[in-house]
């Protein structure tokens, strides 16, 4: 298209040539006077974008003396193009035809009407074709410009639309969750804390106290997710606060369950990682409660220069499976959670009867640092114990 930069420039270099060309061929005839006038002329056009009118007026002696048609020509294109006002532009091509008669009928002339109205209306068409043509590359410039700006508003629309049907579920899911599960959960918490009081049994005191433990912190975690799910689409939006390896020793602990735990994690992880190796462990704590009531649990941490692995192993169990409902879709969620940062996950129940989850990530560490901040837990009996179920 001719609107565009380097087509344009080539545009200008091969008219220039042909200008230069058509002196050439008939620089025979030319006095000093017209050989000055092309000069300044020629040098002139590369000024036409910033200074378009003192660019035509220095090609108007060129016009006048006849000498070339190109060089007005693209003076006069350079006026249509960039000039913005109607009065200007008309005034230009108007002394363009002063000069193109000028040239063509000198003083002595004896006028003809027939032969001055055809070169008039031959030179009023030479004048005009060029400016039109800069008007009309002007105006399309302007409409793509326009259009790019409609096209982009058009979009922040549709995005500023799918961000409020977005807010407007978000609320009314943090709402719902507000609603129920917080009610149900804070009155697991209180009937819980009542069992704990009342109870002269030992066992059940404990268990009592780690239903109403856990019931308080999934309370406070439903509590971080309803402000996330309705800050969603503002600067301050996050998943804060994101667990980190730091808490597992809190997150075994506070487990209910016969854990132990070996190995040593780097520290320094990315914090990905940490998110992964936390709500994998969690996970699997989860589900050797629902499936394995009374099983021993194993959780084994190890690391090399370019691997983690976090391998979560629980015994085999003779209590029935607690009759919990499950979504089925845990260890699912960790698998494809896993894949998106390179690594796999795996869980299948092992040839003693025992259940295996291992997950398996790849990192770069740093040589120098290979020294591992190790996690280490006491072996605690707790509350029934429950193996990861394939399927969760």
């Amino acid at each position: 298209m001719i609107d565009h930069p380097v087509i344009a420039r080539l545009a200008f270099v091969a008219l220039i040539l042909v200008a230069a060309l058509d002196i050439w061929l008939v620089g025979g005839g030319m006095d000093g006077r017209a050989q000055v006038a092309v000069t300044i002329g020629i040098a002139a056009l590369f000024l036409r974008s910033r200074f378009p009118v003192v660019a035509f007026v220095a090609t108007l002696p060129v016009a006048a003396l006849g000498v070339s048609v190109l060089i007005p020509a693209i003076a006069i294109y350079s006026v249509g193009r960039w000039v913005r006002r109607d009065a200007v532009v008309v005034l230009c091509v108007a002394a363009l035809c002063v000069a193109g008669i000028v040239s063509r009928y000198p003083i002595d002339w004896r006028f003809d009407t027939r032969w001055f109205v055809s070169d008039l209306i031959f030179i009023v068409t030479l004048a005009a074709a060029p400016v039109l043509l800069g008007r009309l590359v002007a105006s399309r410039i302007m409409l793509q410009s326009k259009i790019t700006e409609i096209t982009r508003a058009h979009e922040e629309g549709d995005v500023l639309r799918t961000e409020t049907a977005l807010g407007r579920d978000r609320a009314q899911l943090a709402r719902e969750m507000h609603d129920v599960v917080s009610h149900q959960v804070s009155l697991i918490a209180v009937q819980a804390g009542a069992l704990e009081v009342s109870s002269r049994d030992e066992l059940t005191a404990d268990i009592a106290a780690t239903i109403r433990t856990l019931s308080v912190r999934t309370l406070d975690e439903l509590r971080h997710m309803i402000t996330v799910l309705r800050a969603s689409g503002t600067i301050a939006t996050g998943l804060a606060p994101q667990p980190t390896v730091a808490q597992l020793t809190e997150l075994v602990e506070s487990s209910g369950l016969d854990v132990s735990v070996r190995g040593n994690l780097p520290p320094n992880l990315p914090a990905a990682i940490q998110r992964a190796i936390y709500r994998t462990v969690q996970e699997a704590l989860t589900n050797v409660r629902k499936h394995a009531p009374g099983a021993r649990v194993t959780v084994d941490y190890g690391s090399s220069t370019t691997t983690i692995t976090v391998a979560v192993v629980n015994s085999h169990s003779e209590a029935p499976a607690m009759e919990l409902p499950g979504s089925r879709h845990g260890l699912r969620g960790l698998t494809e959670r896993a894949e998106l940062l390179g690594g796999t996950l795996c869980a299948y129940p092992e040839p003693d009867g025992s259940f295996r989850v291992e997950l398996c990530l790849p990192w770069s560490s740093n040589p120098r640092r290979e020294t591992g901040e190790v996690v280490e837990f006491d072996t605690r009996t707790h509350i029934g114990s429950v193996p990861p179920a394939p399927d969760n």
